[in-house]
């Protein structure tokens, strides 16, 4: 579904950058919703408040290897691949 219509952004594309990590804002900034009129920031924060609350952070995965002192110490690494969802549906609450 089409959740900014000025930039033609879909709620897939937000999911796909919210479980790479990024917040609103580095969303906001890296695809530009809700940047023009703005009717769609409340849908577009609602994709990612609740994907973030489904799917913390991309599969990170933990190894170990030498810190800045020379301990083996925890290294997170992102999974080998990130799998898309279904469409979000957004309440209509929202886009009022």
């Amino acid at each position: 579904m089409i959740v900014c219509v000025c930039n033609r952004i879909s709620d897939r594309e937000i999911v796909r950058h919210v479980r790479a990590g990024l917040s609103f804002d580095d969303i906001q900034l890296e695809l530009g919703v809700a940047t023009q009129c703005g009717r769609c920031e409340g849908c577009a924060r609602e994709v990612v408040d609740q994907c973030s609350r489904m799917h913390p952070v991309a599969a990170l995965h933990s190894a170990t290897g030498p810190d800045d002192r020379g301990l083996d110490a925890p290294v997170p690494k992102l999974a080998s691949s990130i799998t898309e969802g279904v469409a979000w549906n957004c309440s209509l609450s929202a886009a009022a």
